[in-house]
């Protein structure tokens, strides 16, 4: 069953890429302008091998020592890892020293904690910061008001590279509501983006709501069972 389901893994990318080379297409996007992470957090590392074969270097893991079993499994593949889960403290070290990007960073103690504890001998770090749009009670993530301050402070971290926002938006039927979130985080970069500090990545957008944060400026979109096929754990 395993072989199978990794055999199907090139054919579900390869969708997954026409749906976004489309979406492109249809909001006057440039083509290659979004990115894909495929999210493999609980799936097996035989999957995302296929997917590396079929051209997928980019992928996201929610669960530090999880990933770490993958990454030692996966170790001869030339992955770009991307940590998408919430950020706890005793696992802050895991994640500077073996992942490439981390997309949740809300917290200032775990930016500091971060920044140094990222080897000198890899590049900085590159995060986005996580934004609480809905100002969800229970979600995480900065509120709006919150995050030029916190960009401001983290900016002189030396470990640590802010590339962009990231958002997960609660998700709702209307197509119009589904575009809000997406457009008020792309508005928020326009505001606090500088020469010196662009925020280039917009990291925004799943399988249920992808076309509707193109359409807004998503630079990169994550997308997991819709690559995968359904998760492990």
């Amino acid at each position: 069953m395993m072989v199978r389901l990794s055999q199907d893994v090139p054919a579900r990318l390869a969708s997954v890429w026409k749906q976004i080379r489309a979406a492109e297409d249809r909001c006057g996007r440039k083509p290659g302008s979004v990115a894909l992470l495929a999210v493999s957090k609980q799936q097996q590392a035989a999957k995302i091998r296929a997917a590396f074969a079929a051209g997928q270097t980019s992928f996201g893991e929610s669960y530090a020592q999880e990933a770490a079993e993958k990454m030692g499994a996966l170790e001869t593949l030339e992955v770009q890892w991307h940590f998408i889960g919430r950020i706890q403290g005793n696992k802050t070290r895991q994640i500077a020293e073996r992942f490439d990007w981390v997309h949740s960073l809300c917290n200032l103690k775990h930016a500091r904690r971060l920044s140094e504890q990222r080897p000198v001998q890899l590049p900085p770090l590159r995060a986005c910061i996580q934004v609480n749009l809905d100002l969800e009670p229970d979600k995480a993530g900065l509120l709006p008001a919150q995050v030029t301050d916190f960009i401001t402070t983290c900016a002189g971290l030396p470990r640590l590279k802010l590339v962009g926002l990231m958002a997960l938006p609660a998700p709702v039927e209307d197509e119009a509501a589904r575009r809000r979130p997406f457009r008020a985080l792309r508005l928020m970069r326009d505001r606090i983006a500088t020469p010196a500090l662009p925020l280039p990545v917009l990291s925004m957008g799943m399988s249920a709501d992808l076309k509707a944060a193109i359409a807004e400026g998503a630079t990169m979109v994550r997308v997991g069972t819709a690559i995968f096929g359904p998760r492990d754990g």
